[in-house]
């Protein structure tokens, strides 16, 4: 039973306590979402540094950069550092830390807000209610920070000497003159919206499924209480990078032809056949019709199982350590 109590008050939002004085609950309400806020945050920027490297070769092999094409994973990481030097790794990485910051902190945050909302307003809960929240929130991250991913990916798939863009104010204000204004920074916006909410749905589902499973199920062989309240039980810290890493692989498997069709859309003009890529359909189309399903549609799969499984590992055991340092719980 105090397992099970201890749980519930895990997957419930913490009621917030009543403020007296100058402050009054609403100060004490903002002063939570805000810490909510840093720690989704911090949690996206350490698992993306975490992985910097894959990712930029991730770019450089989706795309068929015409330096790499001929490359795979381990060879491309070897390639890169031999031609750009090891600060070419984590080329474009400035602009992913700018997204990747309000992206983590809007997602976690947003799936906090959404599950509580989809339980009480609709109705729905189980598991299904971790699904349809980790669906919204990633979607919702997703259309607030797209124009800083669009510029990252264009940064990232830049080989020195070659150099369209200058840094992160030159991309934006390059895009914005020669690709349609505003527009041009949500080429691809689509198949990523149709990519991520499977992606981050699954992610989400897959970690909070295997989190109250473990803690229902195993309490003291795999979970312990939380450091800033001891009613609540949290997973140990290789228990949740475990989950964090069996969450994300399930949910790239899924959505992987959709990242690669969105990585070629927001290259646009860089790459030679931009005229055949215009819709989602035609570029999946291409991309299927030229290099298939494990060369094209799948191409780079590997390197983001090598990449998201620790991504998420990181995000996810960061996130619930943040929650307890900003006392979140």
């Amino acid at each position: 039973m105090a397992a099970a109590a201890a749980l519930a008050a895990a997957e419930t939002p913490p009621a917030m306590p009543q403020a007296t004085g100058a402050g009054g609950p609403t100060a004490r309400r903002d002063f939570y979402w805000l810490r909510s806020f840093l720690a989704g945050g911090i949690a996206g920027c350490c698992a993306k540094t975490t992985v910097a490297p894959l990712d930029r070769v991730k770019v450089l092999l989706q795309a068929h950069n015409h330096h790499y094409k001929h490359l795979g994973v381990f060879s491309a990481l070897r390639a890169v550092p031999q031609k750009e030097g090891y600060l070419g790794l984590y080329k474009g990485n400035g602009a992913m830390m700018i997204r990747i910051f309000p992206y983590g902190a809007i997602q976690f945050m947003a799936f906090e807000h959404y599950k509580t909302l989809i339980t009480t307003k609709l109705g729905v809960s189980g598991h299904v209610h971790r699904l349809m929240a980790g669906s919204m929130a990633g979607m919702t991250a997703v259309i607030c920070t797209y124009p800083l991913d669009m510029v990252r990916v264009r940064l990232a798939f830049q080989v020195k000497g070659e150099h369209t863009y200058t840094g992160i104010i030159h991309a934006f204000k390059t895009i914005y003159a020669k690709e349609g204004g505003f527009l041009g920074f949500y080429r691809g916006l689509m198949p990523t919206i149709l990519g991520m909410a499977p992606y981050a749905g699954v992610s989400f589902f897959t970690f909070g499924t295997l989190k109250s499973v473990g803690l229902s199920h195993a309490p003291t062989l795999l979970g312990r209480p939380s450091s800033d309240n001891p009613n609540v039980l949290v997973l140990k810290t290789h228990i949740n990078l475990l989950c964090g890493g069996v969450a994300g692989a399930i949910a790239q498997t899924i959505s992987y032809p959709f990242d690669v069709t969105r990585r070629r859309m927001q290259l646009g003009t860089v790459l030679p056949e931009f005229e055949k890529c215009l819709t989602m359909r035609e570029t999946m189309k291409y991309v299927y019709g030229h290099h298939g399903i494990r060369k094209g549609l799948y191409r780079g799969l590997s390197l983001n199982y090598i990449r998201c499984i620790p991504s998420q590992a990181v995000a996810f055991t960061t996130y619930e350590l943040m929650k307890q340092f900003f006392h979140l719980n």
